[in-house]
C-alpha cells in the first residue's frame, strides 16, 4: 500500500494521542511496512552516518482517520517539534509509517529509520533493544470498561474476567505480570494494527469483555464520546519516551539536549491575555470560533472554514503556531476571550455597541452582510415588512439578528420574536425552518448563501434593516494586535486571496441538483461514458464493479477530466491533489491519472472498513467515506448503534444517524465535529440509482 494520505494523518495523531503507538490502519491485510523508493536505505551508523544521507527518518505509527481540534490542540505541535529536532540536526524531517507496532523496533534496528516518534512506554524488555530519550510524557495504564460495568473495583475483581490488550504491547507484560499472582485472569490478544479506537468499539459491542489502555489515550477518546470509563490503575505513572538504537549514542545525546530544552521552555498554563509581543513569545496564536460551515469545519480530512483560512493566513504571516479553540455556544465566546483563554475570535461576529462595552475591540471590518428573513421554499408570502404581523420568527437571543428584530417590534409591527437555542448554529436553525418545526428566521446572507449550494427547500424572502459589518474581536487592552490585524485585514480585504476563499465557500454551487442531467442511456457506440476502457481496466486490478465506478465518476465531475471542486479536488474522479502526490500519480486532469487516482484511493479507502462486513454495505460506507471522510462515517455508526440502529448498514441506518450529524446535539460529542450529512447521504443515493440504471441498461 503507498504512502499517501498517511503524513497528514501522522501529525494529528502525535499531538493528541501522544501515547496512542498502536493507532495503525484497520486493515490487516495491508503490507507490514511500506517506504518511499528514495528513503528505501539502510543505515545503522550514529549522528554522522545519518547526516551522510541528508535525511532524519523518524518512524511512527500512522493515525488512520483525522480529528477536528477543539480546545487547543493542534495538528502540527509534536509534527514541528520533530521538524524543529531535524532542521537543529541540519537535517530534513521524513516521516515513515509503520503497520504494525511489534515492527517498529526491528525496523529500527535494521536501519531503515533513525528515531522512533511514537512515545512508547519505557519497559526493562525494550531497554534490552533500544535506548530511550528524556520522557516526553506520563501516563497511567488503566482497565476499560463499558460505562454500565461496575463491577471492577479491586484487582480481585478481575478473576474471570477477560482482559484484551494488543500483541506485544506493554500492556501484555502488565497484564502476564498481574496473572502470576492472579491466575483466573483471562486475557485476549489482539492484533497490532487495531487503534484504541477500534478497541473501544468492540469494547462497546460486546466483542471483548475488558480492554487496557493509557490513562492519557483514555482522556482524549473521553473528549468525544462517553461509552466507556477507565477504571482500575494497573501501574503506577510510567514515562513515555522516544526510541533510539543502542549503538546511536551521538544522536541520543543530540536528541536529549533538543527534548530537555524544548520541555524546560513549555509552557502548560492555557490563560494568557498577553499583547502580540507576548503571543510571539509563546509562538502560538489560540483563535477562538465555531464548529460550523462558514468558520471551521472538517471535510476529507481537510480542515476548512472561510474565517479558519483567513486566520491561517494572518498566523503564517507573523511565523505563528495556530490553535484553534472551539467554543460551546455563540455566547461563550466574548467570555472566552476575556479570560484569556483565546487571543482573537474569528467566526463572523456582527460589531455592535454592546459587544464592545464588554470590553472587546473589533478589527477592521473583513465582511458585509446583510440580514435576510428566511422561509419555506413554497412560502411566497412574505413581500414587505408588514406581511411578517402574525408570524413568529426565531433567532439566538444572543445574536445581533434579535436586536434588529427587538427594533422591529419596537416600531410596532406584531410578530412574534422567539428564542433559540444558544448552542444552535444560524445553519441548524435554516434546517428547523426548511423541516417546518420553525416558521421564520433570520440568517446574514453569506451563511444563508452557503445553505442554498446544496439545499433548494428554503429561500430568501426579505433584506431587514441596514447592512451590518463582521469583524474579529480583540480585547481592548491588546493594541499590538489589533494594529497587526488591522494591518493585514486592509492589505487582504477584496484581495485575490479573499475574493477565491470568499467564492469557494458561499459562492460555489454544490448542490448535485442544479446541474444533474436525468437521462440515463447508453452511448451511440454502446459505451456509459467515454472513459469505459479506462475504468475498466483499474475496475478489475483493484476488484470493484466497473460500471459503479462509472457511475461514481459521473457523480463527481460529470464525465469532465478539468473539473475542479470547491475544496481544489480535481479530474474526473475528483482526488486532493496532495493525496494524488502521495500515491506518485501527477497531472489529475490527465484521464487516465485521474481515473487511477480516484480508484486506487477508493480502494484505500474500502480497507479502512472491517471485511466481514456485508459487501454491498461496505461499498455504501466506502462511497460515503470517498465523499465526506472517514472519519464522519466512523462517527455516524458510533451514533447508529447509540440510537439503536444497526451500524453495519448504511441504507436507513447508518445514513440517518449521518443526518444528525449536523445537529448540535450530536456533533459536540463525535470526534470529528460536525458535517452537512445530506450531502453523504445523497451522493451515495445517486450512486446507487445511476449504478442500477447502468446494470439495467449492459442487460437490455
Amino acid at each position: 500500500m503507498s504512502l499517501f494520505f498517511r503524513v497528514f494523518n501522522f501529525f494529528l495523531s502525535l499531538c493528541l494521542l501522544s501515547s496512542l503507538y498502536g493507532c495503525t490502519e484497520e486493515s490487516p491485510n495491508s503490507p507490514e511496512y511500506t517506504l518511499p523508493a528514495e528513503q528505501s536505505y539502510i543505515e545503522t551508523g550514529d549522528l554522522a552516518a545519518i547526516k551522510k544521507h541528508g535525511k532524519l527518518r523518524i518512524l511512527v505509527m500512522p493515525l488512520d482517520d483525522s480529528w477536528l481540534p477543539r480546545k487547543g490542540s493542534s495538528f502540527n505541535a509534536e509534527q514541528e517539534m520533530a521538524i524543529k529536532l531535524a532542521d537543529q540536526l541540519g537535517l530534513e524531517a521524513v516521516f515513515l509509517h509503520v503497520e504494525n507496532f511489534e515492527d517498529l523496533i526491528p525496523k529500527l534496528n535494521q536501519g531503515l529509520g533513525d528515531l522512533i516518534a511514537a512515545n512508547l512506554t519505557i519497559t526493562e524488555t525494550r531497554k534490552d533493544n533500544i535506548q530511550f530519550t528524556v520522557p516526553l510524557a506520563h501516563s497511567i495504564e488503566r482497565i476499560v470498561t463499558r460505562i454500565d460495568d461496575s463491577k471492577i473495583t479491586s484487582r480481585e475483581s478481575l478473576n474471570g474476567r477477560t482482559i484484551a490488550f494488543r500483541e506485544k504491547s506493554s500492556f501484555q507484560e502488565t497484564v502476564e505480570n498481574l496473572q502470576k499472582k492472579q491466575t483466573n485472569i483471562k486475557t485476549r490478544v489482539l492484533p497490532g494494527h487495531l487503534s484504541s479506537e477500534q478497541i473501544i468499539d468492540q469494547l462497546v459491542s460486546k466483542k471483548i469483555d475488558l480492554a487496557i489502555m493509557d490513562s492519557n489515550v483514555l482522556d482524549v477518546l473521553a473528549g468525544y464520546r462517553d461509552d466507556f470509563k477507565g477504571s482500575l490503575a494497573l501501574s503506577k505513572d510510567r514515562p513515555l519516551a522516544w526510541g533510539i538504537r543502542k549503538d546511536n549514542p551521538e544522536l541520543l545525546n543530540s536528541v536529549n539536549q533538543f527534548l530537555t530544552h524544548e520541555k524546560l521552555t513549555e509552557r502548560h498554563e492555557s490563560i494568557f491575555t498577553d499583547d502580540l509581543d507576548g503571543i510571539k513569545k509563546r509562538k502560538t496564536l489560540r483563535v477562538i470560533t465555531r464548529n460550523n460551515a462558514a468558520s471551521y469545519f472538517l471535510w476529507r480530512g481537510e480542515l476548512l472554514g472561510f474565517e479558519y483560512e483567513l486566520v491561517k493566513a494572518f498566523a503564517k504571516q507573523h511565523k505563528l503556531r495556530l490553535e484553534i479553540i472551539s467554543a460551546p455556544s455563540h455566547e461563550a465566546q466574548i467570555p472566552m476571550l476575556l479570560e484569556g483563554k483565546g487571543d482573537i475570535i474569528a467566526s463572523f461576529l456582527t460589531i455592535t455597541e454592546k459587544r464592545e462595552d464588554l470590553g472587546v475591540v473589533f478589527s477592521t471590518p473583513h465582511h458585509k452582510a446583510s440580514e435576510i428573513i428566511v422561509t419555506r421554499a413554497d412560502d411566497n408570502s412574505i413581500q414587505t415588512v408588514e406581511d411578517l404581523a402574525g408570524r413568529s420568527i426565531f433567532v439566538r437571543q444572543s445574536s445581533a439578528y434579535w436586536d434588529t428584530l427587538q427594533a422591529l417590534k419596537e416600531s410596532g409591527l406584531k410578530f412574534k420574536l422567539l428564542a433559540a437555542p444558544e448552542n444552535m448554529e444560524t445553519e441548524e436553525i435554516i434546517s428547523q425552518v426548511a423541516k417546518g418545526k420553525y416558521d421564520l428566521t433570520l440568517a446574514d446572507n453569506h451563511l444563508l448563501d452557503i445553505e442554498l449550494t446544496w439545499r433548494d427547500d428554503i429561500q430568501a424572502a426579505l433584506v431587514l434593516g441596514e447592512i451590518r459589518e463582521n469583524a474579529w474581536a480583540m480585547r481592548n487592552n491588546n493594541p499590538l494586535l489589533v494594529s497587526a490585524v488591522n494591518q493585514f485585514i486592509k492589505k487582504q480585504y477584496r484581495s485575490l486571496f479573499y475574493n477565491v476563499t470568499y467564492d469557494k465557500y458561499f459562492k460555489n454551487a454544490r448542490n448535485i441538483k442544479k446541474h444533474r442531467d436525468q437521462r440515463i442511456d447508453l452511448n451511440p457506440d454502446g459505451t456509459l461514458s467515454p472513459y469505459d476502457t479506462l475504468v475498466k481496466k483499474y475496475a478489475l486490478k483493484f476488484e470493484f464493479d466497473w460500471r459503479l465506478i462509472v457511475a461514481q465518476m459521473y457523480q463527481e465531475s460529470r464525465f469532465n477530466p478539468k473539473a475542479k471542486s470547491w475544496v481544489g479536488a480535481q479530474g474526473l474522479m475528483q482526488v486532493m491533489p496532495r493525496t494524488a502526490k502521495e500515491m506518485g500519480i501527477g497531472n489529475l486532469k490527465q484521464p487516465e491519472s485521474g481515473i487511477k487516482a480516484g480508484v486506487q484511493y477508493l480502494d484505500w479507502v474500502r480497507d479502512r472498513f472491517e471485511p466481514e462486513l456485508n459487501v454491498k454495505d461496505r461499498m455504501w460506507f466506502t462511497l460515503a467515506a470517498y465523499n465526506a471522510g472517514q472519519g464522519h462515517v466512523k462517527d455516524a455508526r458510533r451514533l447508529a448503534r447509540q440510537q439503536g440502529l444497526n451500524p453495519d448498514k448504511w441504507f436507513d441506518h447508518v445514513e440517518k444517524a449521518m443526518l444528525l450529524l449536523a445537529n448540535k446535539k450530536f456533533y459536540r460529542k463525535a470526534r470529528h465535529g460536525y458535517v452537512r450529512g445530506r450531502e453523504p447521504v445523497n451522493y451515495v443515493r445517486e450512486i446507487r440509482s445511476r449504478y442500477r440504471a447502468y446494470i439495467r441498461l449492459a442487460q437490455d
